[in-house]
């Protein structure tokens, strides 16, 4: 026995634990993301093609190969002048653009025969009359060209 007064001092034995993998969170957070992605696949959208023709256009053939678009430049000048592709038609004065005119027709005509389109940009100095400008657009619906963009001012800035 011992002695009074002391106190016996009781030791208590631990084992110490090997911490391992432990595949039951894993299992778990696996389970989680799966729900996860089984709730959002509902709310994902499909995208569609909806084939249509609009009225009056042929549909392309498959035999006909497509060639790139005649790209032709019209320059407006503050002086009324007219260039399609910096070469100068006709006067400043004349309304009707007679050789101007032709020669889209021309221009349209070749671009049919070679099943290409025809995309005419209008490059408009910013103190040009809009008189002119319809003169020239005037001109482009004579020669039947329907594909036309327009651009003001200079390229100075940018």
């Amino acid at each position: 026995m011992s002695a009074p007064g002391k106190k016996k001092h009781r030791e208590i034995e631990t084992e110490q634990m090997q911490v391992g993998f432990q595949i039951a969170p894993m299992i778990d957070v696996v389970f989680v993301i799966m729900l996860f992605f089984m709730v959002m696949v509902g709310s994902v959208k499909v995208e569609r093609e909806l084939k249509s023709q609009l009225p009056g256009l042929a549909p392309p053939s498959a035999d006909a190969p497509q060639e790139m678009p005649d790209e032709i430049i019209v320059g407006v000048e503050e002086t009324g002048a007219v260039t399609l592709n910096e070469e100068e038609f006709d006067g400043p004065t004349d309304k009707k653009l007679p050789n101007f005119t032709s020669t889209l027709m021309r221009l349209k005509q070749e671009a049919d025969n070679r099943n290409a389109k025809v995309i005419v940009t209008i490059q408009a100095e910013e103190q040009a009359t809009y008189e002119r400008v319809i003169d020239v657009l005037n001109a482009l619906a004579v020669a039947k060209v329907a594909n036309v963009t327009f651009t003001v001012g200079s390229d100075v800035g940018f």
